[in-house]
């Protein structure tokens, strides 16, 4: 049976429509109306947020365990209609919806898990010290407590794991703050089914209905009546820069700022050392071509550039790159936006003076085919612009002169999501070199890999220094996310009849 969308959005538990509607615009299938998002509409999702969080947010550990775990439960029960809709509205095979279904769920319960351990609250206890001179000290307990209303901005590349249900929606419900989300109108039918996953776990657990809402679509006013809401304690975003920045800057400039967790932009590059070129530089090269083009590169892990050392070994590593992408055919990309960006970056790169074009293809429309340029050391250090991110397949290959000016292309990057070094083990003292610059740039280095699968797990970190993310003490994948949400509190002198359970015992 085909899924029909009724288009309307979700209020603390009520299906509202509003006046205007927008039209979805699918890579194939049926299109469908959805409400448009309003100020008002918002409103009341955020009022409802705030009057839930004084349940939500005081509630037991167990109890947000079960409701993850519940919404987890109704998701895997509507996973038919999910994969169908969502692979109409974005173009994406259905074996990566169903992954990506199943990583949404997984990290619904893996927080579920993590919170029931309680490492997460960093809590401390300092006895008091009464008979200390010259001074006493007092009892002091800490704890991290939950911050309020958070507000998540669906993204376009992940219809399920950074959308209405993802990271920042489960982080954010982990920490025991409530959620209101501004769905993305590239798949606002994948969001409606979502949205009524959650619904429904919200009225098997009995949790307050404001805990949850999902505001469609809308034009630009929308989002930013949402960030600039007095009640909205912190934000959530996967996307552009420029639509990031914007909204970042909105946050900034609130009489109260809140903290805005924006993952912008990221190139991710790849520094091929001298050994591990020499040996399997054919190999590297086929494998980066393999990763640069899954997904069509809509991953915001997508290693957009190669560093490697001029020679021999860069023409072999350079030619197997070409044999690779060449064999790769037109993928459909997530919008026509997209695809029009893309096209415009590939435009720039190749009227930038002194870029070579290895590889030119033909893409048109919603279509995306992969393109290769080269270029020196001497000339990336000399433009910006080859550091900037093009959503999608293209690669960039920097041949350098030296290991000292491969040192300063790693000095000269931006914040990325990701650093990697390919190296055999008589690279160790160059890459060692590398390692402190690197730190200093990336949030996550990888050695001998491609940095598209982000694992969710304890020690995942997915942020990075500006623009790769908007705070780079934080991440966005992996149970450390749930710290975004919560702020210490001290009790000093408390008796324990009125201290927070968790620190009692």
């Amino acid at each position: 049976m085909t899924f029909t969308p009724h288009g309307k959005h979700l209020i603390a538990g009520d299906w509202v429509a509003s006046a205007e509607s927008f039209a979805s615009a699918p890579a194939h299938g049926p299109s469908h109306p959805f409400s448009h998002g309003t100020p008002d509409l918002v409103d009341r999702a955020v009022q409802a947020a705030e009057e839930a969080f004084w349940s939500f947010g005081y509630s037991s550990r167990d109890d947000r365990a079960a409701f993850l775990n519940a919404i987890a439960d109704e998701i895997e029960a509507r996973a038919e209609t999910i994969t169908e809709i969502g692979s109409q509205e974005t173009g994406l095979p259905e074996g990566r919806l169903q992954g990506e279904r199943g990583r949404t769920t997984g990290q619904l319960r893996l927080f579920a898990t993590h919170i029931l351990k309680g490492a997460y609250l960093d809590r401390r206890h300092d006895v008091a010290l009464p008979d200390r001179q010259p001074l006493p000290r007092p009892d002091i307990r800490m704890m991290q407590r939950p911050i309020g209303p958070v507000a998540v901005f669906g993204a376009s590349n992940f219809p399920l794991a950074f959308s209405t249900a993802g990271g920042d929606t489960a982080s954010a419900l982990a920490a025991g703050c409530p959620v209101v989300v501004k769905g993305h109108d590239a798949h606002p039918g994948t969001g409606e089914i979502i949205a009524e996953a959650i619904h429904a776990a919200i009225q098997k657990c009995g949790v307050h209905p404001g805990v949850f809402s999902l505001v469609q679509g809308g034009s630009r006013d929308v989002g930013a009546a949402l960030v600039q809401h007095p009640l909205i304690r912190a934000v959530g975003f996967t996307g552009s820069l420029g639509g990031g920045r914007a909204l970042f800057d909105l946050c900034a400039r609130r009489p109260e700022p809140i903290p805005f967790f924006g993952e912008l932009g990221s190139v991710n590059p790849m520094f091929l050392l001298p050994n591990a070129m020499s040996a399997r530089a054919e190999a590297l090269g086929a494998g980066w071509a393999g990763s640069l083009t899954m997904g069509a590169g809509q991953f915001c892990t997508n290693p957009g550039i190669s560093v490697v050392i001029d020679g021999p070994d860069a023409d072999t590593y350079m030619d197997a790159a070409v044999k690779a992408l060449s064999a790769t055919g037109a993928q459909v990309m997530l919008t026509d936006g997209i695809a029009k960006a893309y096209r415009s970056g590939r435009d720039k790169i190749a009227a930038t003076s002194g870029v070579q074009e290895v590889l030119t293809t033909t893409c048109d429309l919603r279509n995306a085919t992969p393109y290769l340029f080269a270029a020196t050391g001497a000339e990336w250090l000399a433009n910006e612009a080859l550091g900037e991110e093009v959503f999608g397949p293209l690669g960039l290959i920097v041949r350098v002169a030296d290991v000292d000016e491969m040192r300063a292309v790693a000095k000269s990057l931006q914040g990325q999501l990701t650093c990697t070094l390919h190296m055999d083990a008589d690279d160790a003292d160059l890459a060692q070199s590398l390692l402190p610059i690197l730190e200093r740039k990336a949030g996550r280095i990888l050695a001998n890999g491609f940095p598209t699968g982000v694992e969710v797990c304890d020690a995942m970190v997915h942020g990075g220094p500006y623009p790769a993310s908007t705070n780079f003490g934080a991440t966005s994948v992996g149970t450390m996310a749930i710290r975004r949400f919560l702020r210490p509190v001290s009790y000093q002198n408390l008796p324990e009849a009125i201290l927070p359970g968790d620190l009692v015992g």
